[in-house]
């Protein structure tokens, strides 16, 4: 039996890792969140808003993930069911746009929760400490961005999005 690669194919795979890693840092990042605010919560119950707000912080990586594989279903051919539309080429690409925003993403989305989760123990202790808790948080995303952006830059100069 003879199995045919096809681009096709291979950028159904890079969109799964796309959202599948990125998927798991958010997930991840949310848990450890969601766990130092549960903690916050249980010692001072003004800080559930907070917590929250801290908890959702790393969900942006598995959107950016999500984004880039609905793109590459698209532009590939797979949402109307032709599977010739990339050769092996652009599929390589494809594979490569996946992992670019999914690794990106998912080492962005655990380092975001660590973050998020030992500044909910800060806030508690010392109210002054949302907004720069929030800037510390904040800083882990920028790897998921340039993981984003290669992406969009990988999709755009191989002729991916003219497809």
């Amino acid at each position: 039996m003879v199995v045919e690669i096809t681009g096709t194919a291979l950028a159904a795979i890079g969109a799964g890792v796309a959202i599948g890693f990125a998927g798991l840092g958010s997930g991840l990042g949310q848990g450890m969140a969601a766990a130092g605010s549960v903690g916050a919560v249980a010692e001072d119950n003004d800080m559930f808003a907070r917590g929250i707000i801290f908890s959702a912080l790393p969900e942006t990586q598995a959107i950016y993930g999500f984004l880039i594989a609905i793109l590459l279903l698209v532009f590939s051919g797979l949402l109307n069911g032709d599977l010739s539309q990339f050769d092996l080429n652009v599929g390589i690409i494809a594979l490569g746009v996946g992992a670019a925003i999914g690794f990106a993403g998912l080492g962005s989305g655990m380092g975001q929760g660590i973050a998020a989760a030992s500044s909910v123990g800060a806030v508690v202790e010392d109210n002054e400490m949302f907004a720069r808790g929030i800037i510390y948080s904040a800083l882990p995303e920028t790897q998921a961005i340039y993981g984003f952006l290669i992406a969009i830059l990988l999709m755009v100069f191989s002729g991916m999005l003219a497809a």
